[in-house]
C-alpha cells in the first residue's frame, strides 16, 4: 500500500474515533437535550467538540494554520446545521425511536457527518 494511502486511511480512522467519542461517549443529555434549539450554546459545544477532535486526523496532512482553522470553522458550522435539522425534523414531525422516519432521518444525519470527513479528506489529500 502507498504512503498516501496509508495516511489517508489513518485520517479516516482518527476521524471515526473521534465521531464516536464526540457524538456517543461525550453527548451529555444537557447536549442532547439543547443542541436542537437554534442558536443555543449547547450546539456549539458539541459542534466545537467535533472540530477541535478533528485536529490529530487534519494535522496528519497539514500543518498550515490557515487551511486548519478553515476546514474547523467549516466542519463546526456543517456539524452544528446537521444536528440542528435532524432535532427539527424530529421535533416537527414528532418522531421517536418507533418511528421508520426517526431511523431515515438519524441515517441521513451520520451519513452527512461521514460525508464531511470525505470532503475534508478529499480537500487535504489534493
Amino acid at each position: 500500500m502507498s504512503p498516501g494511502i496509508t495516511l489517508l486511511l489513518w485520517s479516516l480512522v482518527l476521524f471515526e474515533v473521534k465521531h464516536f467519542l464526540c457524538d456517543f461517549v461525550l453527548q451529555t443529555a444537557y447536549l442532547y437535550r439543547n443542541k436542537g434549539i437554534y442558536g443555543h450554546r449547547a450546539g456549539f459545544i458539541h459542534a466545537g467538540l467535533h472540530a477541535l477532535g478533528s485536529l490529530p486526523a487534519i494535522l496528519l496532512f497539514s500543518p498550515a494554520p490557515a487551511l486548519i482553522a478553515t476546514i474547523l470553522v467549516v466542519e463546526l458550522l456543517i456539524h452544528y446545521h446537521v444536528d440542528w435539522l435532524k432535532l427539527y425534523i424530529d421535533k416537527h414531525f414528532r418522531l421517536g425511536i418507533n418511528h421508520s422516519l426517526y431511523w431515515a432521518v438519524f441515517g441521513a444525519d451520520q451519513l452527512l457527518h461521514q460525508l464531511t470527513y470525505v470532503g475534508i479528506l478529499a480537500l487535504l489529500a489534493a
